[in-house]
């Protein structure tokens, strides 16, 4: 009736008042306690004198630069070379220690074999951002693929029609410090 008190009205009103001052508590907690993604930066400095096992045909002034920020599994990368022997057909992140090659590809970053949503084009220049994913030419998974990329583990390089096997530039992946 008019003018009369409902208690139960308050109460409801009190417990719905809770509830949000509960959920804000919990979610600006939870929001303070979820861990934060480093980025780090990285580069990779290549030449001809890093190709292993070597250059098909010898182009020894060949050099590069490959520099990226990873932060979780996104790779943003730029890559910027002079001197090859011709335009570049592709370029790509393998998993082998200095003085070791491995033939397959884990990340293609431009060009022939390049992941997708990657630059078809290989131009000094180019850049992208890619997403460290499993091994699709054999088997290792995205994190061993991020591990080896931050410990010094993975590299880097350019591959033209006189140096296809191999590349025509390597370089290390290294840590930015």
């Amino acid at each position: 009736m008019k003018g009369e008190r409902r208690p139960h009205a308050r109460f409801a009103l009190s417990a719905i008042l809770a509830a949000v001052v509960l959920a804000a508590i919990t979610l600006g907690a939870s929001a303070a306690a979820a861990p934060q993604v480093a980025t780090t930066k990285l580069r990779a400095t290549l030449d001809a004198r890093q190709v292993a096992p070597k250059q098909d045909v010898g182009v020894p002034n060949a050099t590069g630069l490959f520099t990226a920020t990873l932060t979780g599994k996104k790779l943003s990368w730029t890559l910027t070379y002079r001197g090859l022997s011709g335009p570049a057909l592709g370029a790509h992140i393998h998993i082998a220690k200095r003085r070791v090659a491995k033939f397959e590809p884990v990340i293609g970053l431009c060009g022939f074999l390049a992941d997708a949503n990657q630059p078809a084009d290989c131009k000094s220049g180019v850049h992208g951002t890619a997403v460290v994913h499993d091994g699709t030419l054999y088997t290792i998974s995205a994190s061993a693929v991020r591990k080896a990329i931050l410990s010094g583990g993975a590299y880097v390089n350019v591959h033209t029609t006189k140096n296809y096997n191999w590349g025509e530039i390597r370089g290390q992946i290294a840590v930015v410090k």
